[in-house]
């Protein structure tokens, strides 16, 4: 799928997408609703379904399989980026009507990241295939790293980012509506200069995260097609529809405690099928059935069968949901209620 017209059709889609978005719906900050992230959410699933059926009748059946297996892939793995994204905004204490512009900007951001990821990617596929094993192995080792690593292990404060933009540019102590950078007068006689505001570290705080969280699923979906269109235009769907799945599921993603372990089983197959592929290929179907039947299995058995510690934790003492009120700080301590002076 060379053809420039399918890409620039595909992004000019995606533009398009974005600019109802942000221009007609969410032009005014609010507070998005459960009922409005349940609607949103069915959006983007409905497109990437209608997607998939295109690329089926198009390009054949196998490239069809190969695009649900890398959407499928990359939407279970960005799930991971909820807890940040809770965490992140619950330690700066962002206010729920701000939010989505800080995830819409963000994931506008993303989409020129993992794009000029996975153009390396696909490069490096095509004149190195040797560079597959190393893919397998990376992402069989991010899998066992996965399922050891504790979630409370996870520090915005401990980000090298955040104190490089502390270092380099003045941050205003408060929040300025949904503004990214403000004018503040330096004092009678100082002048006014512009300063960032804490909502801008946020932004960049969350696109460092997807960054990095891309580091693992790129490599994840190029186990599936070796197509850069279908690894491209996959990633995009699935983190198109991040926003709304945050607001959909960011007060219970905790309640998904198997989740973790699933998505390292997820990661250690298709590091192994990268691995095997002098040896044998494993079908497209069966990939797709293995993803699919593990994801399940998690997830139910989450709801079903919590741990002792996760099933009598109170509904009010979950971890905060994004109204960004209280956090509690490594080493057990809590926070006071935040009020709307971020940490910065």
């Amino acid at each position: 799928m060379k053809d420039v017209w399918l890409w620039a059709g595909f992004n000019l889609f995606v533009l398009a997408m974005l600019a109802v978005d942000l221009g007609i719906f969410h032009r005014k900050a609010h507070e998005v609703s459960i009922r409005e992230a349940a609607a949103w959410s069915a959006v983007w699933v409905i497109l990437a379904m209608l997607f998939a059926t295109g690329v089926y009748r198009i390009a054949g059946a196998q490239a069809g399989l190969e695009f649900l297996a890398g959407y499928l892939i990359e939407k279970a793995l960005s799930v991971d980026n909820l807890f940040v994204f809770v965490l992140i905004f619950a330690y700066f204490g962002v206010p729920p009507r701000y939010q989505h512009r800080v995830l819409f900007w963000g994931i506008l951001g993303a989409l020129v990241l993992r794009g000029t990821m996975i153009g390396a990617g696909a490069y490096l596929v095509h004149r190195f295939e040797w560079i597959l094993y190393i893919f397998g192995a990376f992402l069989v080792f991010t899998a066992i790293r996965m399922a050891k690593q504790d979630d409370d292990e996870i520090e915005p404060e401990a980000n090298p980012v955040l104190h490089l933009v502390r270092r380099f540019l003045p941050v205003s102590k408060e929040y300025h509506g949904q503004r990214f950078f403000v004018r503040e007068a330096r004092g009678p006689r100082g002048g006014a200069r512009w300063v960032a505001t804490p909502l801008f570290v946020v932004l960049v705080l969350v696109e460092t995260t997807d960054l990095v969280f891309a580091v693992d699923s790129i490599p994840a979906v190029f186990a599936v097609t070796h197509e850069p269109f279908l690894v491209y235009s996959s990633n995009i769907f699935a983190i198109l529809g991040l926003r709304a799945l945050y607001f959909l599921l960011a007060g219970i993603i905790r309640r998904f405690y198997y989740l973790k372990y699933g998505l390292s089983v997820v990661l250690g197959f298709v590091g192994v099928k990268m691995l095997l592929i002098p040896i044998y290929r494993i079908p497209i179907a069966a990939s797709l059935a293995t993803i699919v039947t593990v994801l399940t299995i998690a997830m139910v058995a989450s709801l079903l069968f919590p741990p002792a510690q996760v099933a009598a934790e109170p509904e009010e003492e979950a971890p905060p949901a994004p109204s960004g009120m209280e956090l509690t700080r490594p080493g057990g301590v809590p926070d006071a209620p935040r009020s709307r002076t971020p940490p910065v």
